[in-house]
């Protein structure tokens, strides 16, 4: 069963901003792009470069480090649909002020 965890009231995190959370010894970005919540691992499949500081683009993500461009929706690398991001479900609360993402993380 996956186990979520809370990030932070959604008001906390206001659209166009991002922070790093670590999940079990792992760093994931979340990022709130018009209002809807991604969560992504922060790490590029190239060589492990954090993404969280990488420029977005409305939802395309660049690497900082080799400028491959990953779209937050899918986690998939533009142009190269089989280069993906481990992306992690996000919900919100019954309140609707909190968001959730499951931890349940694979093994690298």
């Amino acid at each position: 069963m996956p186990k979520f965890i809370p990030i932070d009231p959604v008001d906390e995190l206001p659209p166009g901003k991002r922070k790093i959370i670590s999940v079990d010894g792992r760093s994931v970005v979340i990022f709130n792009i018009a209002e809807t919540v991604y969560a992504i691992d922060d790490s590029c499949l190239h060589d492990g470069a954090s993404l969280a500081i990488g420029q977005l683009d409305g939802r395309l993500l660049h690497c900082p480090a080799h400028a491959r461009r990953f779209d937050l929706t899918t986690g998939c690398m533009r142009g190269a649909g089989s280069l993906c991001l481990t992306t992690f479900p996000v919900r919100t609360a019954e309140s609707g002020v909190v968001a959730h993402v499951d931890c349940q993380l694979p093994k690298i």
